[in-house]
Parts: C-alpha cells; sequence; structure tokens
C-alpha cells in the first residue's frame, strides 16, 4: 500500500535511505548537497524556501520522493516567473505560497521523481504528480513548478491522456535552453581547437597567452586534492560576483562552504588562479559520473579574459584530461555559443490552480516554446564548430514530441472565462516585458552580432 506524506527537510530522511533513491542521478539530488542546504540556513522559512520533501512509502520503504519547497517568492529558480506573478496580483490572484520541486539556487537539469529502481517508474511519477496536484486544488498553493525536469519526466506528466482512465495532468511545458560543451573524443585541448575556424581559434590561443603574459597560473583540483584551508578563500570569490553584479542575491553563506568541505569534497572539482603565489580567483564546479557542472565563479583581482580562462578553458581542458564527456557551465552567457557551447534544450512543468491564470500562462508558454526551438536550431546551425560527419544524438535534438498536446490546463473547458492578453486581470506575460528576461531570439541576434 503506497502512502504519501510531507517531510519537513531532507535532512529528516535517513542519508542513505534518501541516497539509495539518487543513484547515479545529478549530484545536486544527493543528501549531501540538499541537508547541507537545510543545515547551513541557507533554505528555510526565513529564506523563503521551506523544504517540504514529498515521500512515498511502501510497507514502510522509501521508494519514491520529490526534493520539494513551499516558496514564498521567486528568487534563485532560473525558471522566471515574475512576470506571472505579477499578472496574478494585477488580478487580485494569490500567487504565493507555491510550490517548488528542484533544487534551490540550481539550474541543472535532473531527474524531479526519485523512484526506486525495482519501482515502476512512469506510474510512480503519475501518482507522485497527482500528489502535487492535489496540494494546489486543495487551496494550499497556487501551483507547482517542476523546474528542470528530464524529458522523460515531461514524457509522463506533460500529457496523461493516453492512459485509460486518466485525465489529462494539467501541466504546462515550458521550454528553454543552455549552452553546454560536448567531448568529441578529443585527446588535447589543441584538439579541441582545430575543430574552431581559424579566426576564432586565434582568438582563443591570444585569450589563453594573457594568461601568461600577466604572471597568472591556473590549475584544477579535485577531491581530497583540495586543500581544507582553500575554502574561505572559494567562499571570498563567490561574494565577488554577488557584491560586483547589480543582479547580485547572496544566497549561500560560508557554513555551506564548510559543509561542502566536510561532505562533499569528493564531488568537487576547484579551477584556482593564482597570481604571486595568491589565489586571485576560482570556480567552484561539480562532478558525478562523465559530467562536469559549473556553479560559483568569482575574482578577488581583475585581470584580461581571467573568466574565460579559469571558468572555461581551463574547465575544458580538465574534462578532456579526465574523460568527461560533458561540461554544463550553468545558465545564461551568450559568450559561451562563442567558445564551443551549444544549445541544449531544458524543460520546466507548471500547474495553476487558477482557471483565468492557467489559461493566459498557456498560451504564452505555446509562443514561448515555438521561439524557443526555432532559437535552438538556428544556433546549431550556426555553430562556432565546424560541422561534423557524425549526426546529432537523438538526445542532443530538440525533442518536440512530448509537448505536442501540452497545451495546460481546462483545455476543454470553454475558453469564454480565460482573460485575453489584453485584459488586465490576468495578462499573458510577454518577453518583451522586464520581469520576462531577455528572450531567446535576442540571444541569438547579439550572438549573430558578435
Amino acid at each position: 500500500m503506497l502512502s504519501v506524506e510531507w517531510a519537513e527537510g531532507v535532512n529528516r530522511v535517513g542519508r542513505e535511505e534518501w541516497n539509495d533513491l539518487v543513484g547515479g542521478a545529478s549530484p545536486f539530488l544527493e543528501w549531501d548537497w540538499l541537508a547541507s542546504l537545510e543545515d547551513s540556513g541557507v533554505v528555510g522559512a526565513e529564506s523563503g524556501w521551506l523544504p517540504r520533501p514529498l515521500l512515498a512509502r511502501s510497507d514502510g520503504r522509501l521508494i519514491a520522493a520529490c526534493p520539494a519547497y513551499l516558496k514564498t517568492h521567486s528568487e534563485g529558480e532560473f525558471v522566471f516567473d515574475f512576470a506571472w506573478a505579477e499578472a496574478a496580483a494585477r488580478a487580485g490572484i494569490r500567487y504565493y505560497p507555491k510550490l517548488l520541486v528542484g533544487v534551490p539556487f540550481t539550474p541543472v537539469t535532473g531527474a524531479r521523481f526519485l523512484i526506486a529502481p525495482d519501482i515502476d517508474r512512469d506510474e510512480t511519477i503519475r501518482q507522485l504528480g497527482s500528489a502535487l496536484r492535489e496540494a494546489c486544488l486543495s487551496g494550499e498553493v497556487s501551483g507547482v513548478h517542476i523546474n528542470f525536469c528530464s524529458q522523460h519526466e515531461v514524457a509522463v506528466l506533460a500529457d496523461q491522456s493516453d492512459h485509460a482512465g486518466v485525465e489529462n495532468s494539467g501541466y504546462m511545458l515550458r521550454v528553454g535552453f543552455q549552452y553546454q560543451w560536448r567531448n568529441a573524443g578529443y585527446r588535447t585541448f589543441d584538439d579541441y581547437l582545430e575543430q574552431f575556424r581559424s579566426k576564432r581559434r586565434n582568438q582563443i590561443k591570444r585569450e589563453r597567452r594573457e594568461m601568461e603574459r600577466q604572471g597568472i597560473s591556473i590549475e584544477a583540483l579535485s577531491g581530497n586534492a583540495i586543500p581544507d584551508d582553500l575554502f574561505q578563500s572559494m567562499f571570498a570569490c563567490y561574494l565577488t560576483t554577488i557584491e560586483n553584479r547589480y543582479w547580485g542575491r547572496q544566497y549561500l553563506n560560508l557554513h555551506f562552504f564548510e559543509l561542502l568541505r566536510d561532505r562533499f569534497k569528493h564531488r568537487l572539482c576547484v579551477v584556482i588562479a593564482r597570481k604571486d603565489n595568491e589565489v586571485i580567483a576560482c570556480t567552484t564546479n561539480v562532478v558525478k559520473g562523465d559530467v562536469l557542472y559549473g556553479r560559483y565563479w568569482g575574482a578577488l583581482q581583475n585581470a584580461r579574459f581571467l573568466h574565460f580562462n579559469v571558468c572555461y578553458y581551463a574547465a575544458i581542458e580538465h574534462c578532456i584530461a579526465a574523460g568527461i564527456e560533458r561540461f554544463e557551465p550553468g545558465a545564461g552567457g551568450d559568450y559561451k555559443f562563442l567558445r564551443g557551447f551549444d544549445p541544449q534544450p531544458t524543460y520546466s512543468l507548471h500547474f495553476l490552480a487558477e482557471p483565468r491564470l492557467a489559461g493566459a500562462v498557456a498560451r504564452f508558454l505555446e509562443q514561448e516554446r515555438a521561439e524557443a526551438h526555432h532559437v535552438i536550431d538556428h544556433l546549431r546551425e550556426h555553430s562556432a564548430l565546424k560541422p561534423t560527419a557524425e549526426p546529432a544524438s537523438p538526445e542532443n535534438r530538440a525533442d518536440r514530441t512530448s509537448e505536442a498536446s501540452a497545451g495546460g490546463p481546462h483545455t476543454s473547458e470553454p475558453s469564454a472565462e480565460v482573460p485575453r492578453a489584453s485584459e488586465p486581470s490576468a495578462e499573458a506575460p510577454r518577453a518583451s516585458e522586464p520581469s520576462a528576461g531577455v528572450s531567446p531570439a535576442a540571444r541569438a541576434r547579439r550572438d549573430r552580432a558578435s
């Protein structure tokens, strides 16, 4: 008999019990990462990230879970819904609290439904998806937002109408993209450079030579090779990025970095830049399996091309030496495209209980999905890397098959009650609104202009 419950934190669940569900999935789903966010006070009621993981047990055994949080704002999510919240406020619709399924402050795709390997995965996803939806329909929260979920989870939840006796799930699909690097079997960094046209290849070589000219050395340290006293500098570098950007938000504290040192060092790879034997910059990366994830960058001193070398070139060189297949440097950064990072689609699923708001958002998402796929295809056709004879693998293509009928909740109901985009009561967010961020098309235009 399956029983579902809400816990008060991942740290209230046994470490091994939780990690047995994670298995080989994203390192940011592991108990050590999520519990460290809680134990350091980074997430909690005061920060507006109240941990409420959803647990499913069968005969007392934990067989499935979702990392979930009650949110009283939309900061630190990287799937931007500020315009939706503003539209709800104009319409007199309560938007907070909402329920977010994902990893705080971490724009990394991964499983959002952690399920024991001997359990029917699809059926359990549907059951937990229904439990999340019921939390909305009961009035506890306004909506559920499953951010950076897997393509498989999209296929199961975006439309359940194919399953006998099961109604449409009501989850609306949102598509974005990030720039990622793929290892095409390079033996050296020079092998990688050969994939660029001469102008771009020579530019990268000039940027790399600048480090030696300025007397800067760069090295990558992994796991136990990272000295304990370096974590203070790692945190200091992280703070500089926050302090030097008008949009910067300090989500993390020193205690969190100390917990990473004690619990998570085996997953870390730190790229350090030194000048005169002093740390001047670093980036904190996470490694699991054949993937390197870029997370926190900062510089204590300014130096020409320092950012590109520490965040990208040294990390790529490390991936090639270690045989790592993929490097995900995180959200944003159109300059990555010019340095051999090609776009990969990202997915999120959204359920909104209020029909007027859901209808407006559904119309917006339909347009946004089409635009995102258009931009992904365009950028891939104009990659900075030379075309190869080998065709793109299926997982590298922008998959549209799972979203054909993901129009949104209440689609079978009369549309007369759904306000039009021009009505202030529930205006569909537009890409031109400041809170909607820069549109994918604008990103593509900037890249072409560069």
